[in-house]
């Protein structure tokens, strides 16, 4: 196996993430084997979903991925870097002064207003070429998109007006990650006239969840995030991904604290025995969720048992309130010579991606793109690759 590393200097860092790419890559072909014969690409917004582009994109273009969404044309140029043979598809459409990075680079907007066609038509018309276009279409979640009807009456006068050049068009599941849900049926079958009226054109409507749901919900292109990178996407049952991401937090030192005595902000965790305690240099400005604190935040209302780490096969649970730069945890049931590691696991084999978050009262998605830059990032690969 091949380490190599960037992110803070890990003589330095509070905290050490390790991003198996390998895993990854195996991740993008299942969903590319449950895809078929969809071509399958990958969403890389926000910073590959916090793991970063530089290791991410390059590992997916050599698995074969040759189709990639982000939501900005900033990260579309990324890719382009990157990537520069891939179709760059980005989410959230253009606006006037961002038209001529798109025309640029070659990066192709999804236009998900009459608005933005006119202006997309109008600058293609003054410079007498015609770049490729996505069209997005609202199929029932309200939130970027024509709609159904407005997508039909745009395909009809299209045909005569050749105002843009389409090579997809694509909507969005809001309920995907719920297989039971009726808006999933309502979508589709919205979806299904769209595509049909734009018969010449690639349609995508699958997400990780949607690739779930089955054949019919996959038509031309595929486009799975989170699954990629180890996170379930499906609401329940067995995660069929394997894990991309571990945390670990450096402990900065061993305390003893006597019960009654109180630990972090607010004074809200009160303890119940004499107690060792670590602190370890990683907080919520790292990304490490303050509302998962042990005491002292509304979450703890409703879930009593806040975030915990791992020392070993020993769950060491949050005290207190995590802080900024420091969080404490629990270690008294852990024998000393396992914490002379000096390391506690936030995320990993004993504490999976989606659990961590669930505990936060957060989903992973927010988890790992509120990674912060203060970790050493460590990238897997298997040998050769």
């Amino acid at each position: 196996m091949k380490v190599t590393q960037n992110g803070a200097d890990p003589r330095l860092a509070g905290g050490r993430l390790t991003i198996d790419l390998s895993a990854l890559v195996d991740n993008w072909k299942w969903l590319a084997r449950q895809s078929a014969p969809a071509r399958c690409a990958a969403v890389v917004k926000a910073n590959a979903y916090g793991l970063g582009n530089d290791p991410v994109i390059p590992a997916l273009a050599e698995a074969g991925c040759d189709t990639f969404f982000v939501a900005l044309p900033e990260e579309g140029l990324a890719v382009r870097r990157l990537a520069p043979t891939s179709d760059v598809f980005v989410f959230d459409g253009p606006h006037e002064q961002s038209i001529p990075t798109y025309m640029e680079a070659g990066l192709i907007p999804v236009l998900s207003s009459l608005e933005q066609i006119e202006m997309w038509a109008a600058r293609s018309r003054a410079l007498g070429i015609h770049p490729p276009c996505a069209i997005g279409v609202d199929t029932g979640m309200n939130r970027l998109g024509l709609t159904v009807a407005e997508a039909l009456s745009f395909r009809a006068r299209n045909i005569s007006e050749h105002l843009v050049s389409p090579v997809l068009v694509m909507s969005h599941l809001a309920c995907g990650d719920d297989p039971d849900h009726p808006l999933n049926r309502l979508q589709l079958e919205s979806f299904q006239r769209v595509a049909s009226a734009f018969e010449d054109v690639e349609s995508s409507l699958a997400n990780s969840a949607g690739i779930m749901l089955g054949e019919k919900y996959l038509f031309n292109v595929t486009r799975p995030g989170i699954a990629i990178y180890g996170g379930q996407a499906m609401r329940s049952g067995p995660n069929p991904m394997t894990p991309v991401v571990s945390l670990h937090g450096r402990i900065a030192q061993i305390r003893s604290a006597r019960r009654g005595e109180t630990v972090s902000y607010g004074a809200e965790e009160t303890l119940l025995r004499d107690s060792r305690i670590a602190v370890v240099t990683v907080g919520y400005a790292d990304g490490y969720p303050r509302s998962g604190s042990g005491a002292g935040v509304p979450l703890r209302e409703a879930i009593k048992a806040g975030l915990y780490g791992h020392v070993g096969e020993y769950p060491v649970p949050v005290l207190g309130r995590v802080t900024m730069d420091l969080t404490m945890f629990d270690v008294t049931d852990v024998p000393e010579q396992l914490l002379a590691d000096g390391w506690i696991e936030l995320v990993g084999p004993n504490i999976p991606l989606d659990e961590a978050a669930r505990t936060a009262g957060t989903i992973s998605y927010e988890l790992l793109t509120g990674l912060g830059t203060r970790y050493e990032r460590r990238y897997l690969q298997a040998a050769g690759s």
